[in-house]
């Protein structure tokens, strides 16, 4: 029987588990674990701050399904991981972090790098432990695993004291996977039929239904079952910014983004629905806005595989608990085969003779809305470039074929609104804990993970400027992330803000547009740096940035200093405040928020929904 060191056994661990990349930075505690990565098969990308080993595991994740891994030593490599972590959680992206911890002995003697990582990460991973004893470590590496995917995926640490590390035992290549002792740890049966059927009897009676989908239907796969029953269903659907490209773009069902920076179409849809199904979206005040005030009329059948999810923020009234995946496939079939009170002109009976309901319209008022109310700005020949212009102009030279990854303020909102998605795992963002620096390390991960893929960042300078030198570990290990930097010398969501809310008291928000100088900054990493001021150079510069190349391009773009975000719900008002944007006129702004919210008029629609249906 072989006799491993504990550094041996973790690396042969994940070496079983299939592990193909570790993003890490080594330091003393973790050290022992370095060794053998020299002749294992894993491959090891140096990072130059754990923070970015933590979002580069992220972007792993998310752009292959499959578990991402990070590494760091005690203290502060091991705090460093911290927001990674936390990001990771909110977002429910599958990542397993190992920290060096110092040795058992000194642990709480507050030994040089100690920190004590299990306690500090305890409220932000799904599942963390110390490893005290060597003989333990495959089992944690497995049950690390399996957690972190399984059920709504999220991050696992393990701590390995640098002892434990060092310490020999044997090595049994007979017990792969080691069996795994996880008694409180409980997944989801299958979804309820009776449910299920619940839900379909009241899609089926629902006028004015809205699929509401979330982040969810990515992590489980199941956009292929999403579209079968928004199309059954005759249901309009709308994507969070955590799933878009869960349902294509183009689709005639497809109202976009719902949310405080949402289409007009999706927000007044949910606003006005009388039957939500939300599937694996968690209510979240960015989409709720004032939650009191949310979707009034509307039943809720709420699917998730996270039973704390159900009831959290709105009472369902059918709760679905189960794999997604299995949920979407079961309310498609059901709705298939079972009869409902009518049937919608034109609707067919592709099984079991049952009609699809009459949504028509409904889906006619959306369309209305979609003409009337659009994502709307004005870029002039001459005048100051806009962040929009970049992002239509990106996606249509992309076709829409590209992982995309953004950073968290106005870019973020620009390429969510204005990109055209058209498949899932193209569009990669911090959604929930909204971490800045993101955008960078996680390209890395995302074009680690899709090699050969045209992987773009779409990023802030504030943004830019915090996890920039990633771009080096960018160089050096040959992955062409292409970030276009949209350059507005602010941070400027923040700005917005001081200017919608604080009357235009512009603190702190000023960066500046001369320092640092991008393309020297972009060069000096071992980049190709460019810059673009005018609109009528976009496609020419976009179009040398997106070239086949083995080195990483940086695109300067002096955007608009000025522009906005919107429309706009602002924060903690209902959805019903919903601002358009400088682009409309008055007259279509009272349009748009002109609801007769607590008026049912005889024919039981809302006044506003009766004169959009008949006009």
């Amino acid at each position: 029987m072989q006799q491993l060191t504990g550094a041996q056994s973790l690396v042969r661990s994940l070496e079983q588990q299939g592990v193909e990349v570790v993003f890490g930075l080594p330091g003393g505690a973790i050290l022992p674990a370095y060794d053998p990565l020299l002749s294992s098969s894993l491959r090891h990308v140096l990072v130059r701050h754990e923070q970015g080993a933590g979002h580069a595991a992220e972007g792993y994740a998310w752009a292959t399904g499959r578990v991402g891994v990070c590494m760091a030593t005690s203290g502060p490599g091991a705090t460093n991981l911290v927001t990674a972590l936390a990001d990771a959680y909110m977002d429910s992206v599958p990542i397993v972090a190992i920290t060096g911890q110092v040795p058992s002995a000194m642990i709480g003697s507050d030994a040089f790098q100690e920190a004590d990582i299990t306690g500090i990460t305890l409220p932000i991973t799904k599942h963390n432990e110390l490893v005290t004893d060597i003989e333990r470590i495959p089992a944690a590496v497995a049950e690390a695993f399996h957690i972190a995917s399984t059920g709504r995926p999220g991050p696992v640490l393990i701590d390995l004291p640098k002892d434990v590390l060092q310490a020999t035992a044997p090595w049994r290549a007979d017990q792969w996977p080691p069996p795994m002792d996880l008694p409180g740890y409980r997944l989801p049966g299958p979804p309820s039929m009776a449910a299920i059927r619940a839900a379909v009897q009241l899609l089926r009676r629902a006028r004015r239904p809205v699929l509401y989908v979330g982040g969810g239907v990515i992590k489980s796969d199941s956009h292929a079952e999403l579209l079968r029953l928004a199309e059954m269903a005759h249901a309009p659907v709308t994507t969070t910014l955590m799933a878009r490209g869960a349902f294509p773009d183009n689709h005639p069902l497809a109202l976009g983004m719902p949310g405080m920076h949402g289409c007009y179409p999706a927000v007044a849809a949910l606003q006005e629905a009388d039957l939500i199904v939300a599937l694996g979206a968690r209510f979240d005040d960015r989409v709720t806005g004032k939650l009191a005030d949310f979707a009034p009329r509307a039943r809720i059948v709420h699917a998730d595989i996270d039973p704390a999810e159900i009831g959290k923020n709105r009472k369902p009234d059918v709760a679905i608990v189960g794999d997604l995946k299995l949920t979407l496939a079961g309310l498609a079939d059901t709705m298939a085969t079972t009869g409902g009170p009518r049937g919608g002109p034109g609707g067919s009976a592709p099984q079991g003779g049952a009609e699809a309901p009459d949504t028509a319209a409904w889906l006619a008022v959306l369309d209305n809305w979609k003409r009337q109310f659009p994502l709307r700005y004005s870029q002039d020949a001459d005048g100051p470039l806009k962040p929009q212009h970049v992002v239509e102009r990106l996606s249509a030279l992309t076709g829409g074929d590209a992982v995309v990854i953004a950073g968290v303020g106005q870019h973020q909102m620009h390429a969510a609104q204005h990109y055209s998605f058209s498949k899932p795992r193209s569009w990669i963002n911090s959604g929930g804990l909204g971490t800045m620096g993101f955008a960078v390390p996680a390209a890395m991960g995302a074009q680690v993970g899709r090699p050969g893929e045209l992987v773009v960042a779409i990023d802030g300078d504030g943004c830019f400027q915090m996890t920039a030198q990633e771009l080096a570990t960018c160089a050096i290990e040959k992955l062409p992330i292409k970030v276009m930097l949209f350059n507005n010398g602010f941070l400027g969501m923040v700005r917005q803000w001081q200017e919608l809310f604080y009357d235009e008291r512009y603190s702190e928000v000023e960066l500046g547009t001369a320092i640092p100088d991008y393309v020297k900054l972009a060069e000096a990493y071992g980049c190709i740096g460019l810059r673009c001021e005018r609109a009528d150079e976009v496609d020419a510069v976009l179009d040398k940035a997106l070239a086949p190349a083995d080195v990483p391009v940086v695109v300067d773009f002096r955007v608009h200093d000025r522009e906005g975000v919107f429309p706009m719900v602002p924060a903690g008002q209902p959805n019903d405040a919903i601002v358009l944007g400088p682009e409309f006129t008055e007259q279509e702004q009272r349009a748009a928020t002109r609801r007769d919210m607590g008026r049912e008029p005889s024919n039981g629609e809302p006044s506003m929904m009766r004169e959009r249906v008949t006009s």
